[in-house]
């Protein structure tokens, strides 16, 4: 089985082009370095990006999309998998199992849910696999002030921080994130997240 990288990224492209060349980017290394990828299964903004950069360089992608709350036209055509699934958490647990490792490119309201998410179930045990933020144009920085503010008042545990790893290379976060995980433990792949069944 190929190693996979789950991609939490933004539906809308953000207002410099430089989001989207190095979502498109990230994408074309994935597929480079022998990776899946799997991620929300839409064609739109930064997502639509890395799926396509995958897909230009021959890579294999599966979207994880939920039958009743989109509708057909933002599907990506070029799936090499969709899976349909019931409902938001249903997505999540699913493609969080599927994950080696996490890559989270700038987004909204949503992809902070899906990392806060995974990193909460990092500091509770049920996962450890390496999480990664594709800093462009510095837009993780606020998140890493508010993280550390959190540690420094005494809400977030000390190790927060180093729960992430943070680069706006592509290529070279990818390969940070591929050179963390223990393949003698890549049982942590089937780990029973919550809200999966």
């Amino acid at each position: 089985m190929a190693f996979t990288i789950c991609v939490f990224a933004g539906s809308n492209p953000g207002l410099n082009s430089e989001y989207t060349e190095m979502a498109r980017e990230l994408g074309y290394h994935i597929a480079a370095q022998g990776c899946r990828l799997v991620y929300g299964g839409s064609r739109n903004g930064l997502m639509g990006q890395v799926a396509d950069g995958v897909l230009s360089n021959g890579g294999e992608v599966v979207g994880i999309m939920p039958v009743d709350l989109f509708k057909d036209e933002i599907r990506h055509s070029g799936l090499t998998n969709l899976i349909e699934v019931s409902s938001m958490h249903e997505r999540k647990a699913i493609m969080s199992g599927m994950a080696d490792a996490f890559i989270a490119l700038p987004g909204g309201l949503g992809t902070f849910d899906e990392l806060f998410e995974i990193l909460c179930w990092m500091q509770i045990g049920i996962h450890q696999k390496p999480i990664g933020l594709l800093n462009i144009r510095g837009y993780f920085n606020p998140l890493l002030a508010m993280i550390s503010h959190s540690v420094s008042e005494g809400f977030a545990p000390k190790h927060a921080m180093k729960m992430l790893d943070m680069n706006a290379d592509p290529e070279y976060l990818l390969e940070l994130m591929r050179g963390q995980v223990d393949h003698s433990n890549k049982g942590l792949g089937n780990a029973r997240f919550p809200s999966q069944r």
